[in-house]
């Protein structure tokens, strides 16, 4: 799993990330949580307001402020999205207890 926070370095941004990385945590989900402000970046990944949380790729939540639980409830759905009912997952997977 694969998880981006895309800011603009503002206190709010920061804050954001900084949640994000707790519900990580919390998870138990093996992935760092990396930090793009770079705007070419940020534009090639289609983000038009920020805060945003990209999973795998795909922007998940974007602008303005969002709870923990919605945090949480998104990467718990986008996690399951990418499981592998094999149990091939590079990641631990709730739904087939894959690791």
């Amino acid at each position: 799993m694969v998880i981006k926070v895309i800011g603009s370095s503002c206190p709010n941004c920061k804050k954001f990330f900084n949640l994000v990385q707790k519900v990580v945590k919390d998870l138990k989900i093996e992935t760092d949580v990396e930090y793009i402000d770079d705007i070419s970046k940020v534009i090639g990944l289609g983000v038009i307001s920020s805060p945003a949380l990209v999973v795998n790729e795909k922007v998940i939540l974007s602008g303005s402020s969002h709870l923990e639980e919605e945090i949480r409830e998104v990467i718990i759905k986008n996690e399951k999205v990418n499981c592998d009912p094999i149990g091939t997952t590079s990641s631990t997977c709730s739904c087939c207890g894959a690791n």
